[in-house]
């Protein structure tokens, strides 16, 4: 087992080079100027030389990135140009809160998307299969960046029954902290949750389709032991990749969500950097997202092996 996590980690090493330089290069691309931001509207040419001179950008974009990935060796993911502090220090201050969105949000998806994508198998055909698969094709179709904004108007403004937006860390009051993921957390389940309820649906049905389960039907047992004790364990693989797949979403694609609800997260503060044209933020912000992403790949690996014990992770 830890010889096969060392080796995806290894593997891994790769992909998190090749992130980089394709984020790296495409910002080298993309028209604006960080010189020109920092320095104002009525700088002058010679100020703005100066300020590029300052933060470096002078120099070639291969000396730049080298020196980049020298200092990644580090540890030391450089400096943030607009917010003028370590890298580092910026993100650490923002996964927090962008961990949070996204756990509050696959917590949802698992507590309601897995029970209703069951119970549509158990009751195929029927008038509850049929109001689930339509909760699912909802979800699926709803933009969360409009669900985000009524559900803002409703329960935000008019009830007035959760925060419309702000953050409160967990240490502050844990209260607050549960009532401010609510709303951006069922925005950005919704999606999650009608995939995973259509995909355990299709998944449960074939499984239900199995010898062992109509022998165990045959025997006289209830449904709620069938489905639980004999189809739901075989389920559960092909459900947690689709879990970890939800949560790489869910932490991903947080920029929107973040956005409407004024949130500290670092989906907002990739957006910021973007805008800024922050190229170490930018770099050391995907970077950092991207390593999640792989580790979250090698635990739904490892998961495998625990629900499944067929499934040997040791080669391979």
């Amino acid at each position: 087992m830890i010889e096969f996590i060392v080796r995806r980690l290894l593997v891994a090493l790769p992909v998190l080079f090749l992130v980089s330089l394709i984020s790296a290069s495409i910002m080298e691309l993309v028209p604006g100027d960080p010189a020109s931001l920092i320095a104002g509207q009525s700088a002058s040419d010679v100020d703005i030389a100066k300020v590029r001179e300052q933060l470096g950008l002078n120099r070639p974009f291969a000396a730049r990135l080298g020196d980049w990935y020298l200092a990644l060796i580090r540890g030391d993911l450089g400096n943030s140009i607009l917010l003028n502090r370590p890298v580092t220090q910026a993100i650490a201050e923002r996964v927090p809160t962008s961990l949070a969105l996204a756990g509050f949000a696959l917590l949802l998806t698992v507590v309601i998307g897995l029970p209703c994508g069951v119970i549509a198998a158990v009751y195929a055909n029927t008038w509850i299969d049929q109001a689930i698969l339509s909760f699912a094709l909802i979800g699926v179709s709803v933009p969360n960046f409009w669900l985000g904004l009524m559900l803002i108007v409703l329960f935000g403004v008019m009830l007035d029954w959760l925060p419309a937006g702000g953050y409160v860390p967990f240490a502050d009051d844990p209260a607050a902290w549960v009532k401010c993921l609510i709303l951006p957390g069922i925005s950005r389940a919704l999606l999650q949750v009608g995939l995973l309820a259509r995909i355990t649906r299709a998944t449960m049905l074939e499984v239900l389709q199995q010898d062992y389960v109509r022998t165990a039907r045959a025997k006289g047992l209830p449904v709620v032991s069938v489905v639980g004790k004999h189809a739901l364990k075989n389920v559960l693989v092909p459900v947690i990749t689709v879990i970890g797949i939800s949560f790489g979403l869910l932490l991903s694609g947080s920029v929107v969500i973040e956005t409407v609800y004024s949130i500290p997260g670092m989906g907002r503060l990739l957006a910021n950097a973007v805008f800024g044209r922050d190229y170490p933020l930018i770099q050391g912000g995907l970077l950092v997202t991207a390593a999640v992403l792989v580790l979250l790949n090698v635990v739904v690996d490892v998961l495998y092996a625990v629900v499944d014990p067929r499934v040997k992770l040791g080669r391979g």
